[in-house]
């Protein structure tokens, strides 16, 4: 396992002891292979955030918690780990700790363990649910503060919300929906990955009101529980497609589109319009071959950005600022796509 990096440096990036890592790092044995394989992590995130390592000035570990598809994760690493440059004089380090799906009490450890070793911020993208939001607490008691990416938890002790306003998005969402439909009969799927995560409930709010508002005659369907993995939501969307023949468009909320789209050709049956959130790597290139309409997308970067600003306001470093102003919502069609996605 060669590497450059002091085992001091590699123990505070996997948030283990010196001993552990040497015990790794020299083979001795009697550590569990998670154990090992949180090293091996450790020296490959050191090794992307090398010019951070190698930086003199006040440094700030954040520690990035995540359940969501490993497409969004890695967008979400890519993203921060391009801005940390740009925050000089400060020297900000990045932990992470990504899932794609499991039980909340499994989330609830990971934050209580960072919350026992501590940690200079926590940035959270997590379903709302009581447990998470008792755990911020424990965060925020412990003198950490948690900034929520892309989803918010509004009764939590949560810092500050980093994202778009998602209820817009969702009317924005209904707004291109009836456009593109113009008046021909058909019924929407609405496919959300799980009916936890607050920004999926609140586009879901915005499009089905402003549906109601001003499509009436469209008829919504609605899937959940996918997780936005393309093995589950293949079979959501297929059952949907055979229990409903008018079903002939599609938002979705929570992803797994290339999975909806098989269905619809296994189905043998057209999508007509097709509107989704993100340009992650998956969505791009569904929007570049023309089977998506749209994809409303929002600057990663810029959130990334503005989290790590909050968690350094908090601890002195940059002057008081006014509240997180919502990211811009982004329409992107096959015929304006960024030349390089800023996620």
């Amino acid at each position: 396992m060669g590497h450059p990096f002091p085992i001091r440096e590699i123990a505070r990036q996997a948030g283990l002891s010196e001993a552990t890592v040497d015990r790794v790092l020299n083979g001795r044995g009697g550590v569990r292979a998670s154990t090992a394989q949180e090293v091996r992590r450790a020296i490959a995130d050191l090794d992307r955030q090398r010019t951070q390592v190698r930086l003199v000035g006040r440094t700030f570990m954040v520690d990035v918690v995540a359940q969501a598809p490993e497409r969004f994760t890695c967008a979400v690493r890519t993203a921060l780990e391009a801005e940390l440059p740009s925050l000089h004089p400060a020297v900000l380090r990045s932990r992470f700790h990504f899932r794609e799906t499991g039980p909340a009490a499994d989330l609830v450890a990971t934050l209580d363990r960072i919350a026992r070793r501590g940690s200079q911020g926590v940035i959270l993208k997590a379903p709302d649910v009581p447990e998470v939001t008792a755990a911020v607490g424990r965060l925020a008691a412990a003198g950490v503060p948690v900034v929520t990416l892309v989803t918010d938890l509004p009764a939590s002790a949560r810092l500050a919300y980093v994202g778009i306003d998602n209820r817009a998005a969702g009317a924005t969402a209904a707004y291109l929906m009836g456009q593109w439909l113009a008046g021909r009969p058909g019924h929407v799927l609405t496919s959300l990955s799980s009916g936890f995560f607050r920004n999926e409930e609140e586009r879901e709010m915005g499009f089905r009101s402003a549906m109601r508002a001003r499509h009436p005659e469209h008829a919504l369907v609605e899937i959940a529980e996918g997780q936005g993995l393309d093995a589950t939501q293949y079979d959501l969307v297929r059952a949907a497609l055979d229990r409903d023949p008018d079903i002939r468009a599609v938002y979705s909320i929570g992803g797994g589109n290339i999975a909806t789209l098989r269905a619809f050709a296994d189905v043998g049956r057209a999508c007509e319009v097709f509107v989704a959130h993100d340009l992650d790597q998956d969505n791009t290139r569904l929007l570049r071959e023309h089977r998506l309409s749209a994809v409303l997308h929002h600057d990663l970067r810029q959130d990334m950005r503005e989290a790590c600003h909050v968690v350094m306001r908090a601890h002195g470093a940059l002057p008081p600022a006014g509240p997180v102003v919502p990211s811009p919502i982004q329409v992107v069609t096959p015929y304006n796509m960024p030349a390089a996605p800023s996620a």
